[in-house]
C-alpha cells in the first residue's frame, strides 16, 4: 500500500498509477476516467471525482470489482488491504460467517461484499443477514456503495497531501 503525494498523482505517468487504483478498485474504466481528470486541484476534489465515478458502475463491473475481494471472514494471501479492512473478524465468528456467505451467494449468485474496516465480525454478519431480504437489484445497487466506500477508503490511505 504505498502512499504518494497529491502532486505525484497529478504528475506520474498513468501507466504507473493504474495498477494501484486497481488495487483500490478493479474496474479499469473507473481508474481511466480518474487518471482523465487531472490534475486535481486538492485531495477533496479527487475523492469527490473517485466516488461519483465508483457509484457509477455497470452491473459488469461490479462483479469484475468483487472478483477481485475475498469472501468477508476469508483472507487472500497478500492482500494487505482486505486483511487490513477485515482485521475485525476473529475466528469466533468465522464459521458462521461462511455460512452465512453461502446463503447470500445462493441467494445473489455473488459474493457478500461490505464496508468492513471498524467493524466487528458481528456487525458484518448482522448486515449479511439483514440485505438477504433484498430483492437482486436493491442489492446490486448496495454493493456498489459499498465498493465506492471500500475504494475511496483506500484511494485515502493512497494519496496524500
Amino acid at each position: 500500500m504505498p502512499a504518494v503525494t497529491l502532486n505525484r498523482f497529478n504528475s506520474a505517468p498513468a501507466d504507473d498509477l493504474r495498477p494501484l487504483l486497481g488495487d483500490c478498485l478493479s474496474v479499469p474504466r473507473w481508474a481511466d476516467e480518474v487518471l482523465a481528470l487531472r490534475p486535481f486541484a486538492d485531495r477533496a476534489t479527487l475523492l469527490s471525482v473517485a466516488t461519483s465515478r465508483a457509484r457509477e458502475l455497470t452491473n459488469d463491473e461490479l462483479h469484475l470489482a468483487m472478483a477481485a475481494h475475498p469472501r468477508i471472514g476469508e483472507r487472500k494471501d497478500g492482500d494487505a488491504w482486505s486483511q487490513a479492512e477485515q482485521s475485525g473478524v476473529d475466528g469466533s465468528v468465522a464459521t458462521r460467517l461462511l455460512d452465512a456467505n453461502v446463503r447470500y451467494e445462493d441467494r445473489f449468485g455473488h459474493i457478500y461484499l461490505v464496508f468492513a474496516s471498524g467493524r466487528s465480525g458481528e456487525e458484518l454478519l448482522t448486515i449479511l443477514e439483514s440485505r438477504l431480504g433484498n430483492d437482486p437489484a436493491t442489492e446490486l445497487r448496495i454493493v456498489n456503495e459499498e465498493l465506492a466506500k471500500i475504494a475511496i477508503r483506500r484511494l485515502e490511505q493512497l494519496v496524500t497531501t
